[in-house]
């Protein structure tokens, strides 16, 4: 969130912005408490009382119904609730200058980021700021390690961020630029893995002088399968040789 901060607000510092935030469930509590900490002011609202009752004991945050929510002058909408919610309707009332939440699939459609881009208002794309979730499970995959997981977490600032320098150098929307960050480290991931790949096999076949005692059409097959998988692996900026 800070990371948008900066791009829309101008500055990362969130003490005395005023913040709605959009669901006061388990993530967007901890997330109030942190901006709570930070000076922030908050406007909250959820369709479960007592969690709405909860924040405003603890962070004197200021309580709203939830269809008045998007419409509340604010300096950041954070919405950690329903997915959808960036649409025709409340785009006509959406008074922040800044969207950033946890909430999945905040866009009811692609032009709606569109449509947010031409209203100057900064958005950061909720897969790319809300990816804390992902990285705390796939960490579990090597064996979780805490202290190891809130380091890759703290990328996200530069992530967010980054997509915002995207959105700026190609005058596009913060969704497709975070769409083209994605897409490129993808590539990068295949190619790297495949030249992994292709190195090991090599490797393993010279060291252990297999070549001289495989069937002719297993030899084939792999040779022939590491050329397809060169191809395909090979980065997209890199023009193909016409056979």
């Amino acid at each position: 969130m800070k990371a948008a901060a900066k791009a829309g607000l101008g500055s990362e510092d969130l003490a005395g912005k005023t913040i709605a935030v959009q669901g006061v469930g388990n993530v967007s509590y901890h997330l109030c408490k942190y901006l709570h900490k930070e000076g922030a002011q908050l406007i909250v609202t959820d369709i479960h009382k007592p969690s709405v009752e909860r924040a405003v004991a603890e962070f004197g945050a200021k309580a709203v119904e939830p269809d008045e929510i998007c419409s509340v002058y604010c300096d950041i909408f954070a919405p950690c609730a329903l997915g959808g919610i960036i649409n025709d309707e409340t785009l006509k009332t959406l008074k922040a200058s800044v969207v950033a939440g946890a909430a999945n699939n905040q866009l009811r459609e692609e032009a709606h980021g569109v449509k947010l881009q031409e209203m100057g208002i900064a958005y950061a794309p909720d897969y790319v700021i809300n990816a804390g979730g992902v990285i705390n499970v796939a960490d579990e995959l090597n064996g979780y390690n805490r202290d190891r997981a809130f380091k890759k977490v703290e990328g996200i600032y530069d992530n967010v961020a980054r997509v915002f320098e995207i959105a700026r150098e190609n005058n596009i929307p913060t969704f497709q630029a975070a769409d083209q960050m994605a897409e490129q480290r993808i590539e990068r991931m295949r190619y790297a893995r495949g030249t992994f790949l292709q190195t090991n096999i090599i490797f393993f076949l010279a060291r252990n002088k297999v070549e001289k005692v495989i069937p002719i059409w297993l030899k084939t097959t792999i040779w022939l399968s590491l050329a397809e998988g060169r191809a395909a692996i090979q980065p997209p900026s890199v023009p193909r040789k016409k056979a």
